[in-house]
């Protein structure tokens, strides 16, 4: 995406971000709340039009002022902070819900939704509904549904954020491990430094609707907890030079 401003009322949500995202890369959008980091998925995955600038999936042009490529032909996926499964759907369901009417037959998206609750342990759970799984269990059903229809890129919104540190911590992983074995691209919304670091092979860090300053995946190493911090804090109020 490059120069894009997003305008809601007199408020500038978005104000001249660029940013590239690689296949197999993961990058972190960091920031504290209100700094347009939802805003920027929803732009990038179709949800919304731009009001200034241009957003281009692989070289092709998805989104401009007065032009808006449907999300469904981006392929991209998104998890959403609060994961939206469709509470009336089995875990089966939920997973193969939007494979139907793309012309596979009933026993190829039967084998593909089976491949995938194996790779997220819940084939044994494929008759439940989400909530009858914890808290754990519909993080991957969330993560299964979003890969089913074999997206290029996966848009992640806080979805790890009420989550337990250890839960936390497999849920990365399994993002991590995707991510290797599909080549995907993901960008990673959150307001919690430690799952930047952990999961980012680039950060980025909004602030007024902003990207305020980035680090590499060296810089990341080489940076205490405490200058980490001190970076965050200098970014937010404009002081930083990274």
């Amino acid at each position: 995406m490059s120069g894009v401003s997003k305008r809601f009322g007199t408020v500038w949500a978005l104000d001249g971000v660029s940013l590239a995202l690689e296949r197999s890369e993961t990058v972190v959008v960091l920031g504290p709340s209100g700094c347009g980091k939802t805003t920027l998925l929803r732009l990038i995955a179709g949800l919304d039009g731009p009001d200034v600038g241009t957003i281009h999936i692989e070289g092709t042009r998805v989104s401009s002022p007065g032009q808006l490529v449907t999300p469904h032909r981006r392929r991209l996926s998104m998890i959403f902070q609060d994961l939206a499964l469709w509470p009336h759907l089995s875990v089966f369901g939920n997973v193969g819900f939007g494979l139907q009417g793309n012309g596979q037959s009933r026993n190829a998206i039967r084998a593909t939704v089976e491949a995938l609750l194996r790779q997220v342990s819940l084939v044994e759970h494929r008759a439940r509904h989400p909530h009858q799984l914890s808290g754990g269990e519909r993080q991957r059903l969330a993560i299964a549904r979003a890969l089913a229809g074999s997206p290029r890129y996966l848009l992640m919104d806080e979805p790890f954020s009420s989550l337990d540190p250890l839960l936390k911590r497999q849920m990365v992983a399994l993002v991590k491990e995707f991510r290797a074995s599909l080549g995907l691209g993901v960008l990673y919304v959150t307001h919690n430094l430690d799952e930047a670091l952990a999961l980012g092979d680039r950060i980025l860090l909004m602030s007024g609707g902003r990207v305020a300053g980035s680090l590499t995946q060296d810089q990341m190493a080489s940076l205490s907890q405490p200058d980490l911090l001190e970076w965050y804090e200098a970014c937010v109020v404009g002081t930083a030079d990274y």
